[in-house]
């Protein structure tokens, strides 16, 4: 376990990055350039002789050529032996099953790091609280999120990028803020994690939104709609769940919101302008190759929303479309026909 001070360099690390997909293979090289020692494991033998054997990773990232330092691993065991940090960088799904055989194999008391967004299906949870549950606190040291608005196809580049991170003791976020700073990755720090999560995950409910209009032909004006009232609803989601709101302004709020509901390389994005095009939902999932969050998110969130009683008639609509069969069309009509509101109104009740 180590802890340091803000602005002191940290020595050279072991980091073991669970999840060699496009995120986690760009996360892993800002770390090899950074002179830490990197081990990304995988499920599939082809992809981690790729890495090992091309040092490329073409199907995520195909004009990245990754560093040579970078070690591919098949065996968990291997992979986060004497680990100073494991970061994660799973779809969410995949979260709980494998911390729990992280927790049955570490050995000494790593940082725990991820890099994923969204919330658990059926417990609505969010990744840090699974995290804690499945790994235990003698296991480790703190768990740290890392999240805000960054492709990996722009950071794989040398990019400027900025993101988040988040603990709930400082000293976590400043050892990972320590880990990945250079001179094209700069990380700022947090200690609210429920928001940061909660921005993370939301944000990828609005992309498909935004991606949706667009396919549907409409312009700027609905993008700016979508988002600004997209936020509103993650706000007010997110203060429920106890974030605090300035939160939302930040890197990890309205900064991932932008990147995610204006750009082609988000696959939320892309999933919800395939979709306003006509394509059925099978359609987009079987033909995107990734996870797209957002999908299984919306379902999540709506579900949370009728508990906190939030409003929420975005992720409604959205939900309705994808898990009612609504003709979007009718969704965006009926959106826009809900009685008048007041614009800064931000009850939870």
């Amino acid at each position: 376990m180590v802890s340091i001070e803000r602005g002191k360099t940290l020595e050279k690390q072991r980091i073991a990055v669970l999840g060699p997909g496009s995120w986690g293979t760009a996360l892993a090289q800002v770390l090899a350039e950074n002179g830490h020692e990197v081990t990304i494991w995988g499920n599939k033998p082809e992809q981690i002789a790729e890495i090992n054997e091309r040092h490329t990773n073409a199907h995520y990232l195909p004009n990245l050529q990754m560093a040579p330092s970078i070690r591919g691993e098949f065996s968990l065991e291997r992979a986060i032996d004497r680990a100073d940090a494991i970061l994660f960088v799973l779809p969410t799904k995949a979260i709980r099953s494998v911390a729990k055989e992280v927790n049955q194999l570490i050995q000494n008391q790593p940082h725990i790091v991820h890099a994923s967004k969204g919330l658990e299906q059926g417990s609505h949870k969010r990744i840090s609280e699974i995290l804690d549950e499945e790994i235990s606190p003698k296991n480790r040291a703190e768990i740290v999120v890392l999240s805000g608005p960054s492709h990996a196809e722009e950071v794989s580049v040398h990019d400027i990028t900025t993101i988040t991170a988040a603990s709930a003791e400082q000293t976590g976020a400043l050892y990972v803020q320590s880990l990945f700073m250079n001179d094209y990755f700069r990380i700022y720090t947090n200690t609210d994690v429920i928001g940061v999560e909660t921005g993370a995950a939301l944000k990828n409910i609005i992309a498909i939104g935004a991606g949706t209009l667009a396919g549907l032909g409409f312009g700027d004006d609905a993008k700016a709609a979508i988002m600004t009232r997209g936020l509103a609803e993650i706000s007010r989601l997110g203060v429920a769940m106890g974030a605090n709101p300035l939160t939302f302004i930040g890197l990890s709020g309205v900064g991932d919101l932008i990147v995610t509901c204006t750009s082609v390389h988000s696959r939320n994005w892309r999933a919800g302008n395939l979709l306003g095009k006509g394509h059925t939902l099978d359609e987009v999932l079987a033909n995107m190759g990734m996870v797209v969050e957002g999908v299984s998110t919306t379902k999540a969130a709506k579900e949370l929303a009728d508990m906190l009683k939030v409003e929420m008639p975005i992720t409604e609509s959205i939900y309705q479309v994808l898990y009612e069969g609504k003709d979007i069309q009718q969704a965006a009509r009926d959106i826009m026909l809900r009685d008048g509101k007041i614009e800064n109104e931000f009850s939870i009740e």
